[in-house]
């Protein structure tokens, strides 16, 4: 994934996170990761890995295909 790539899937996870009003903290919290690595995420400096975006996802009650839309 690509800077670009990582950016547009940070910005999918931000999205999903503000819609269901929850913050970082508590994203982190359900998904099993520490808050600032979810914020690095969510800026684009992390390359996730596939273990990491399935337990996002699930966290965020969405397909990791839907958090990847707009990535590749």
């Amino acid at each position: 994934m690509q800077n670009d790539g990582r950016t547009a899937f940070g910005k999918n996870i931000r999205n999903r996170r503000q819609e269901l009003e929850i913050s970082q903290e508590r994203l982190a919290e359900q998904a099993g990761l520490h808050r600032t690595y979810v914020g690095g995420i969510e800026r684009g400096e992390r390359n996730v890995s596939l273990d990491n975006i399935l337990c996002i996802a699930k966290a965020l009650n969405i397909t990791a295909s839907d958090l990847m839309r707009g990535v590749v």
